[in-house]
């Protein structure tokens, strides 16, 4: 059976496997309130579903509890950082807040970070760039299991790349655009293959490059050992976009790109280029405010098409999402709670089954 718990419990749990894996209290609780954070807003793809695989990571020694980003170069508008395999949720949030600080003195900065391990919902960097009035635009790029294919391909090539855009509007939530730039985040189908789900088609093609609608092809291992592969969103336009976040995100931010075999290791390697502008500095902010305001409006007063009851812009699913969750709690299919019970155990942290 599926349990439900409050985002209090969840993040309580996920601290208590995390601190049993070797991280500090206060590593513990950033990185379980960051994946808590998630499951709240409506993305379990990218919530406490992946301790397992954290804690799979940093026995293999891929992942490194207790790690700090380490400044590589500093040069004003540009900083280079090294997350040298921590936390992803802990190295994201230090580059993060290094690149805001520089952004409001100087007006712009960008900020390269390499080797964080997982950084998990990049909404969350965004959400931290406006918060300070800032514009943010970040490209990822994924070092693990090949799993998208590129457009016109049969077999998994690179990873699900995420772009976000973070943009402040006055008075208002702010936009966040947050997406896998494969037709669907990795997590998503390992959330449906434990919920015994099939999905739409046109998400993916099979370990043979034919399409499929069953999520385990990406999950484990079929006939063979080889598995399949997602699709692209937006067909080759998406594929474009997958590529630049590699080029940008791997290749230069010093993170890498990847161009070899799979294989098994559980460590998940993100490198993030993150792009951040002060409308202040740049002059525009009355005008962009007074803009960017007229233009949402706008969009929200179109009649809802049929299905729909109402236009929305980027963001505003998470936050229903939030409100809901925070007040009937967050559930947790019986498969992916049974999976952190066993991570819990590997590590000595006894979480009630």
């Amino acid at each position: 059976m599926p349990v439900t718990l409050s985002a209090e419990a969840l993040r309580r749990d996920a601290a208590r496997v995390i601190e049993a894996a070797g991280s500090t209290p206060a590593e513990a609780a950033t990185v379980a309130g960051n994946l808590v954070t998630a499951n709240l807003s409506g993305h379990d793809s990218h919530g406490v579903g992946m301790i397992p695989r954290y804690v799979d990571a940093v026995l293999e020694g891929g992942l490194k509890p207790n790690a700090s980003a380490q400044v590589k170069l500093d040069a004003g508008p540009m900083i280079a950082m090294d997350g040298a395999r921590g936390y992803g949720q802990v190295v994201g949030e230090q580059a993060m807040a290094r690149g805001i600080e520089r952004a409001i003195e100087l007006g712009s900065c960008t900020v390269a970070l390499a080797n964080a391990h997982h950084l998990g919902r990049i909404g969350h960097f965004a959400e931290m760039a406006v918060a300070r009035g800032l514009v943010s635009l970040h490209f990822v790029n994924v070092l693990s299991r090949p799993v998208v294919a590129p457009w016109g391909g049969g077999d998994g090539r690179y990873g699900t790349n995420p772009f976000c855009a973070g943009i402040p509007l006055a008075g208002r939530d702010p936009f966040v655009l947050d997406f896998a730039t494969s037709r669907v985040a990795q997590g998503k189908m390992r959330v449906a293959h434990n919920e015994r789900r099939t999905v739409d088609p046109g998400y993916l093609i099979d370990e043979k490059g034919r399409p499929t609608t069953d999520p385990g092809v990406v999950v484990v291992p079929q006939p063979g050992g080889f598995f399949g592969a997602l699709m692209p969103f937006g067909e080759h336009k998406g594929y474009g976009m997958a590529v630049a976040c590699e080029l940008l995100g791997g290749a230069l931010t010093g993170s890498g790109t990847w161009h070899r075999p799979a294989d098994n290791a559980r460590a998940v390697i993100n490198g993030m280029l993150t792009i951040l502008v002060d409308p202040q500095k740049l002059g525009t902010r009355a005008s962009f405010e007074a803009e960017a305001l007229a233009f949402v409006d706008w969009l929200k007063q179109s009649p809802a098409a049929p299905g729909f009851d109402a236009v929305q812009v980027a963001g505003d699913p998470e936050r229903a999402a939030r409100q809901a969750r925070a007040e009937e709690g967050i559930v947790v299919d019986s498969q992916t709670w049974a999976e952190i019970v066993a991570a819990g155990a590997k590590v000595g942290a006894r979480l009630d089954p």
